[in-house]
């Protein structure tokens, strides 16, 4: 039964980039750069019936290719810091592809995602670290921004159960059609 979620992933450049922002947070576990991702729509563990009912719905995606741009870090889990990520800059585009992948999946009986859609990219997984540590941080790095990249396709993405995910496998690829 595979594990599935839906992302785009990033050029090697950037995530070189991600990866020289890795350290100094102790305690901090620091994704691999082979994992660097968006996250579109976690699915989860799903049959095999179902992972083909979701491979057919997203093939038949059509949205055009888009410019994207990192920008930012953060954190999620406020005074408990469980998350730092690398935010990414506003675009309708990518705001539309995520809704229409939320969409087709509702439409196949997935059941809605509960949580907003807030794009960004897992620097690091933590429990229990200090605040202080992860506001000097985001403070280092809070002018981060990455070159513009263009976007030609997501990915349907399989993961095993693990802790802090990975590693994960491109499944399938579903290309964007080109700027009209």
């Amino acid at each position: 039964m595979p594990r599935l979620f839906v992302g785009l992933e990033l050029p090697d450049d950037i995530a070189f980039e991600l990866e020289l922002m890795r350290g100094g947070v102790d305690g901090a576990r620091w994704i691999d750069r082979d994992a660097f991702h968006l996250t579109l729509r976690f699915i989860g563990d799903v049959d095999g019936d179902v992972a083909d009912d979701i491979d057919d719905t997203l093939s038949d995606v059509d949205a055009e290719a888009f410019p994207l741009r990192l920008k930012g870090v953060g954190s999620f889990g406020g005074k408990a810091p469980r998350a730092i990520w690398a935010g990414v800059e506003p675009t309708p585009a990518l705001h539309a592809l995520q809704a229409d992948v939320e969409r087709r999946l509702q439409r196949i009986g997935l059941a809605p995602e509960t949580r907003k859609f807030t794009p960004h990219v897992t620097l690091a997984r933590m429990k229990h670290v200090s605040l202080s540590e992860v506001q000097a941080y985001l403070s280092n790095y809070n002018l981060y921004r990455s070159r513009e990249f263009v976007v030609r396709d997501f990915i349907l993405y399989s993961s095993r159960p693990s802790r802090g995910g990975g590693p994960y496998v491109a499944e399938e690829r579903y290309q964007l059609a080109p700027d009209r």
